[in-house]
């Protein structure tokens, strides 16, 4: 390779690697976002450790991404082999990982449907309970979507206080507006005049699997996107790596 095409090589892949930066900055934007949200679904399953672990995994993940870039461009741009050599290594492993985690979420869809009902289930017996920013989701999903349970509004049939109550209680935050006969609260229970409930009859189950649907369809792209880098970044370090002969290292900035 002559030397025009290894400083092509070198600042080809010191802009890929910043792209690769900044890909590794979006995916720990999404894993915070999906944490920190207050009126997002995910905030329904804050008590499921799989989806806490999925957020720090995305954030972690986000955060090496943008490490990894930095030390991309480092030892593209100075020509160093051994931060090369670790870069394209990391890269093949990252690789690996992502192929592996693709595989599991896919073979692994019916238990994640398990666990996302049993853990609602648990937030609307348990409703109105301690974890308010839990309940506030909930409550904002069955406005925004209305919809009334996960699968319908028999769902809250187990809720103790609907229970024992001597009046006939319903969630306020899925009570039909297009039937409603008094003021509409937005969150806690409301009195039913008659047995039939004013509120949707559909559960929210279609809904929300449509909007996580969406959303993982964006990590997805994110993901791919990534790889694709990934796999160019690996192709021209390996490249340029077998056509740097010497290290000059007084290029490297001191600090």
């Amino acid at each position: 390779m002559g030397k025009g095409c290894v400083k092509a090589t070198k600042y080809f892949l010191f802009l890929l690697n910043l792209l690769f930066f900044l890909c590794g900055g979006v995916i720990m934007g999404f894993g915070l976002w999906l944490l920190l949200d207050n009126q997002s679904f995910i905030v329904v399953l804050n008590d499921s450790t799989a989806v806490k672990i999925a957020c720090y995994i995305l954030i972690g993940v986000g955060v090496f991404s943008m490490l990894l870039g930095f030390l991309g461009c480092v030892g593209a741009i100075y020509e160093v082999r051994c931060l090369l050599g670790l870069y394209f290594t990391c890269l093949l492993l990252i690789l690996l990982a992502q192929i592996a985690a693709g595989a599991l979420i896919y073979f692994q869809k019916e238990a994640l449907h398990d666990e996302t009902a049993k853990v609602i289930g648990k937030v609307l017996d348990g409703y109105p309970g301690k974890n308010s920013t839990v309940e506030q989701a909930w409550d904002f999903i069955q406005r925004s979507m209305a919809c009334c349970g996960w699968t319908s509004r028999q769902d809250w049939n187990g809720n103790m206080i609907i229970v024992n109550s001597s009046m006939l209680l319903f969630p306020c935050s899925c009570q039909n507006i297009s039937v409603a006969t008094a003021n509409i609260s937005d969150s806690g229970f409301c009195e039913a005049q008659t047995p039939d409930w004013p509120v949707y009859d559909t559960g929210c189950a279609s809904s929300v699997e449509r909007w996580l649907g969406t959303n993982i369809g964006v990590v997805l792209g994110i993901c791919a996107g990534v790889a694709v880098i990934e796999l160019l970044g690996m192709i021209l370090s390996i490249c340029l790596c077998r056509n740097i002969h010497t290290e000059d290292y007084t290029k490297v900035p001191k600090y």
